[in-house]
């Protein structure tokens, strides 16, 4: 069966939410070009066809923007997703310029402020667990953290970080039985871009030091950054950028904490922290934070037998491209030990053009602080009968993640 109209896929379901690796399977193996008529959406499951599809923007296009939403989808995308909603000559001058100040150099200096930020909020997560007998890991540190990292370079002001944050938070955020995205969350995009507006004014007529500046000032054979495509990139580095961190590191700990023995293989020795790397890879293939994406097809193309019009909507689906057996051994199994070569295919921050600007961020992020846990810390335990999640289409991860940590002795 390539397709069916029997809605075994409903993005927006909160059941979906909670645990989607079971759909993915019946997709994989009943559906793999899936058609669900109520949203008039196409989705892939594969890893196969979602490799091919993210690989391929002439087809399968970034122009309408990468969100299921009705209202996000339309051709100003790129006005709040900067390049990730552009093809082309287009993506290819704003990645350009953008690189120009978002540079591998700007975020390996960040490790000393991101180790600050660690032993700051671990300070206060290990302080909080000892009196009360546990702590939650998403308020104390993990929703916290990548804000300030980003927050930090971008220039935003202490103050505001909170303020900031709880806009971001909206603007995911997605309301039982609303199938778009709801008055909070268009309200808060709309204040943070108005907010970025300002900081970038500001900033022209008196430049500093940090990201928004070299924005400012990025030069490309003579080309620069007009002011509204610093603001988009600004807006999609604190709502994917921000959003995606924050929810790795609450993944990291569910899925680690549901696994006794790895998880004490992972804390056995405060001086060896080589085991936290696959922890992370691990975490970004078994539950990426970034579930799927939309494409608009832009031409007829013949997928597993039936054809996908052009002017579809098609997702691909990361999360369950990093599940196919037929990519991955025992894929359901939360395994630190994967084999390399299995880790080198995972999906999380897609790849070719599209590869994502801030995996390295998001992976220094994560190693900086879950080094300093395993240092601080002998173990941990999940109170997962308590977690609360986080309802939305394109991010998967924690809103409370309640968590008893183990003070090391030393």
């Amino acid at each position: 069966m390539t397709s069916t109209t029997t809605e075994i896929f409903d993005p927006y379901d909160y059941d979906f939410h909670e645990d989607p690796y079971p759909v993915y399977a019946r997709l994989r193996d009943e559906a793999p070009l899936y058609y669900n008529a109520s949203d008039d959406f196409w989705a892939l499951s594969r890893h196969a066809d979602v490799h091919a599809a993210v690989k391929n923007d002439v087809t399968f296009s970034n122009r309408m923007g990468v969100s299921l939403d009705a209202s996000a989808w339309n051709a100003d995308a790129h006005r709040v997703m900067s390049f990730l909603a552009l093809d082309g000559k287009e993506q290819t001058r704003l990645r350009k310029l953008v690189s120009a100040g978002f540079t591998p150099r700007r975020v390996r200096e960040l490790t000393p402020q991101i180790q600050a930020l660690a032993d700051h909020y671990l300070d206060g997560l290990i302080a909080a667990c000892a009196e009360t007998g546990e702590a939650d890991w998403i308020a104390e540190l993990a929703g916290k953290l990548p804000m300030d990292v980003i927050s930090e370079m971008m220039g935003v002001p202490v103050a505001d970080r909170d303020e900031v944050r709880r806009l971001a938070d909206l603007v995911v955020h997605r309301e039982d039985g609303v199938r778009d995205v709801p008055e909070a969350g268009m309200t808060a995009a709309l204040e943070l871009i108005g907010y970025y507006a300002e900081m970038v004014a500001q900033r022209r007529k008196q430049p500093s030091e940090d990201l928004t500046s070299a924005l400012i000032e990025a030069e490309v054979d003579g080309d620069r950054l007009l002011d509204h495509e610093v603001i988009a990139f600004l807006f999609l580095m604190v709502v994917a950028g921000n959003e995606t961190t924050t929810k790795l590191l609450g993944n990291a700990l569910f899925h680690l904490g549901a696994h006794p023995s790895q998880l004490a293989e992972v804390f056995a020795d405060p001086e060896d922290t080589a085991p936290v790397g696959a922890w992370i890879e691990e975490t970004l293939r078994h539950d990426t934070s970034s579930q799927m994406l939309a494409r608009y097809v832009a031409e007829d193309v013949e997928l597993h037998g039936q054809v996908v019009p052009a002017g579809s909507k098609l997702l691909v689906l990361l999360g369950s491209a990093n599940r196919d057996e037929r990519v991955f051994t025992a894929p359901d199994v939360f395994d630190i030990h994967r084999p390399s070569d299995e880790l080198g295919r995972i999906m999380s921050f897609g790849v070719g053009r599209h590869f994502c600007l801030g995996a390295n961020l998001a992976r220094l992020e994560a190693r900086v602080v879950l080094a300093e846990l395993v240092r601080r810390t002998s173990g941990f335990e999940v109170h997962a009968d308590r977690a609360v999640r986080v309802h939305s289409t394109s991010v998967r991860g924690f809103a409370e993640l309640p968590v008893t940590f183990t003070r090391r002795v030393r």
